[in-house]
């Protein structure tokens, strides 16, 4: 019996995917409306969306050129995009809400409700909401970051006195994002530290870590997670391999169990999840607004 085989060019492709399109939009800085919106989309794990974030929409010109951009994100894809706006301005949300998409105005409906039941109106400026940001709160916000970034990784380990909490794990178990997200939602000022394979070899904590054992939180994460995340950053390498992932994951579980170090597996939480339980365990209480 004859079976054709396809050529090459006959061959069918398989479709790329289509991400749908979430926009942040603001007239601040945006981080509200990126943080709020994440958390939403964040329940939605098996979707790849593909994110953009507009700041300063403070102006109507600037308001139309978001549009222009949503509506390009529209036409490439057929897909209405989702926005999620903290825009204060009704005349700007409305230009805003204009555009072909899903508009979730995170701002909008609150304020509505706070209005109806104090019966009082809203000022209607735009960036009132970013107005009267409190300067210690911002300053908190900025050196709590640049902490963070600066005590990164284990890459200073002089600075731990000044922290208030000290990530440790695996490589790869998400402590960076943590850090930093604690930093910027909190004023939390978060090092981090990875156990590597040399401080694995005995249930001790090293020397650098030994005075702050109080201040240490470890983050865990399920085997087969750690090997696919590896695998990404360094396909067939002993490091993303099975075994290698076990051994390291038994390793610090006995350090973990032995220096009663608290910790958490953080396989299936969003980064903001993770922040929040780390505080409800710690006891860290915030020192922004």
């Amino acid at each position: 019996m004859y079976v054709h085989t396809p050529t090459p060019s006959q061959t069918p492709k398989t479709a790329p995917t289509i991400k749908r399109s979430a926009f942040f939009v603001s007239d601040g800085t945006a981080i509200t409306a990126e943080t709020l919106g994440r958390s939403l989309l964040s329940q939605f794990g098996d979707v790849d969306f593909d994110i953009k974030i507009i700041p300063y929409v403070d102006t109507p010109e600037l308001a139309h050129d978001a549009v222009a951009r949503i509506e390009q994100a529209y036409q490439l894809s057929g897909l209405k995009p989702l926005v999620f706006d903290t825009i204060v301005s009704d005349e700007i949300r409305t230009i805003i809400n204009g555009a072909t998409a899903c508009n979730l105005d995170i701002y909008e409906g609150l304020i509505s409700r706070i209005a109806d039941e104090i019966g009082h109106e809203p000022n209607p400026h735009a960036g009132m909401a970013h107005g009267d940001v409190d300067s210690e709160d911002y300053k908190s916000r900025i050196d709590a970051v640049h902490f963070a970034l600066d005590n990164d990784d284990g890459a200073r380990t002089t600075h731990y006195d000044g922290a208030d909490i000290i990530l440790i794990g695996l490589s790869r178990s998400g402590k960076t994002p943590t850090s930093i997200y604690l930093a910027l939602q909190f004023g939390i000022r978060a090092a981090n530290y990875p156990l590597t394979e040399e401080d694995l070899d005995s249930s001790n904590l090293p020397k650098s870590l030994q005075p702050y054992r109080h201040k240490l939180f470890g983050l865990t994460i399920d085997t087969e997670r750690l090997v696919r995340i590896r695998q990404e950053r360094k396909a067939g390498s002993r490091y993303a391999s099975l075994a290698q992932c076990q051994e390291e994951q038994r390793a610090i579980q006995a350090i973990y169990t032995a220096q009663k170090i608290p910790n958490l597996n953080v396989s299936e939480m969003s980064v903001e999840e993770i922040a929040t339980r780390i505080l409800q365990i710690t006891g860290l209480k915030r020192r922004i607004g």
